[in-house]
């Protein structure tokens, strides 16, 4: 049984997304990240890094979302491409994995979570965002997956953060970007969105954006005593 450390987040969801298309057998533990438990010893052991998700197979530990995705794709045979794409999967996996995740997150940060609003960071971070979504948008003309013929962990690694594209973008969300639109409305109507969607809602996580919650996303904006 795969231990699935959970939090109601963008990248979180995408190992939702992933155990719950391949039917894999899991278990969802809580990580209330608005608590900080993330920063506890006992999760620390698991990811070093004290981030939302992590899982534990067996007597395996594994950390970062798209490190989750490539693990189990491999170890079971799930949503892994075929053998001749796998340059090309690799390749979309790391764009998404070092560039449209972490520059989404950060447009996020500083359009709405800053304790100012720094304009040189607003418009950098949501410039980046932006040029990121471009690239997609073009690869996806005349496409219906990221790579390939068929459903692979490239588009669930893709769906956890474009699933959040107004609050990264902005009102306009998708509207720019046809073929992004399009790819996501196909992913979104999967049966197995809707059960990834449930996941942890009948966890009572903590919701309040208060100065505890504060101190355990942005550590490092705070001494440490």
């Amino acid at each position: 049984m795969i231990k699935f450390y959970f939090h109601h987040t963008p990248n979180p969801m995408k190992v939702a997304l992933f155990l719950e298309e391949s039917g894999l057998s899991y278990e969802v533990v809580p990580l209330d990240t608005l608590k900080g438990e993330q920063h506890t010893p006992e999760f620390k052991a698991i990811n070093p890094n004290a981030k939302a998700p992590a899982i534990v197979d067996e007597q395996t530990r594994v950390f970062d979302s798209n490190a989750i995705l490539m693990y189990l794709s491999e170890k079971y045979g799930k949503l892994a491409g075929k053998p001749e794409e796998r340059g090309e999967m690799l390749s979309w996996l790391m764009f998404i994995a070092s560039g449209l995740g972490p520059y989404s997150g950060q447009s996020v940060h500083f359009r709405h979570a800053a304790p100012e609003k720094l304009d040189y960071a607003i418009n950098r971070y949501l410039r980046e965002a932006q040029r990121h979504y471009e690239v997609l948008d073009t690869h996806l003309e005349g496409r219906d997956f990221i790579v390939g013929d068929e459903f692979t962990i490239a588009d669930v690694s893709a769906w956890g953060w474009i699933d959040k594209a107004t609050v990264v973008l902005g009102e306009e969300g998708l509207a720019p970007y046809p073929n992004i639109a399009r790819w996501f409305a196909s992913i979104d109507s999967r049966p197995a969105v809707t059960r990834a969607r449930k996941v942890g809602t009948d966890i009572d996580f903590k919701k309040e954006f208060d100065d505890q919650a504060r101190r355990a996303f942005f550590p490092s904006n705070y001494p440490k005593v």
